[in-house]
């Protein structure tokens, strides 16, 4: 089985708010606090921006098939987000894989939809519900109860967003790294300043813990073995190992102090 399991990062959409409200004469930066402050009054509080208001800068995957583990971030640090799109459909086209996300139904993959239509990404395969693949009537990428998209938070939650989890806790429980430094919510502070590379390996890191969580979550099922669960894990670390970057090596210091 193929597992591909993503994370994305986003920052305001200011081309829409400008649209929107007609922000011309502003800056991105101040664009985004007039975004913010809208949002805020709307909610009650939260400046977190509805999902057709996000930009997608960066989408980081774990890919595992058979006889492969490999952690990055889709496209480079200047690729436009169309074409960061289209990569990730372009790995579920050639794939078929397993989804797995920590939120992804509430909030990535929504994203990924609204960009998809703005962009007019085209993705048959991923939007299939049985038309042209009759197995996909009964387990597609959209429909919440299925496995081929299987959102880790959702699922472990009972589908009960009041049970609802941080990945960062969930991970830290398990002994995984959990976020070390960085969080979404510093995403557009850290764009503003163009550290676009800092924001590609917090996502990284983030998937990462995603996945692991994703197999401890396998264990439980029954679909590993305790022993079959630290061989996963010994090849995480392995694989990471070998690729000797920074911030790759900081995950495996986190994890292997606990």
């Amino acid at each position: 089985m193929n597992i591909f399991v993503f994370d994305i990062e986003t920052v305001p959409d200011v081309a829409a708010g400008r649209r929107l409200y007609d922000l011309d004469d502003l800056d991105d930066k101040n664009v985004g606090r007039v975004m913010f402050h809208k949002r805020a009054e709307e909610s009650g509080g939260s400046e977190f921006l509805r999902h057709h208001l996000h930009r997608i800068v960066a989408i980081s995957v774990v890919l595992r098939t058979p006889d492969r583990f490999k952690v990055w971030t889709l496209g480079d640090p200047d690729s436009p987000e169309d074409e960061i799109l289209q990569r990730f459909f372009d790995g579920i086209d050639r794939f078929t894989p397993t989804l797995v996300s920590w939120n992804g139904s509430g909030f990535d993959l929504p994203v990924i939809h609204y960009r998809s239509l703005i962009h007019g990404i085209q993705a048959p395969r991923y939007w299939d519900t049985g038309g042209d693949d009759k197995n996909f009537k009964w387990n597609n990428y959209l429909s919440r109860y299925h496995e081929r998209h299987t959102d880790v938070m959702d699922v472990l939650a009972g589908y009960q967003p009041r049970a609802a989890a941080k990945l960062d806790q969930v991970a830290t429980l398990l002994g995984f790294p959990g976020k070390m430094g960085m969080s979404g919510a510093k995403v557009w502070d850290n764009y503003l300043d163009g550290d676009i590379a800092g924001i590609r390996n917090y996502c990284e890191t983030d998937v990462l813990n995603t996945y692991l969580v994703y197999q401890r979550f396998e264990l439980i099922r029954g679909h590993l073995s305790h022993a079959q669960f630290d061989a996963v894990c010994e090849q995480v670390r392995t694989e990471l190992a070998s690729e000797d970057k920074p911030h790759l090596n900081e995950f495996l210091e986190n994890w292997q102090g606990d």
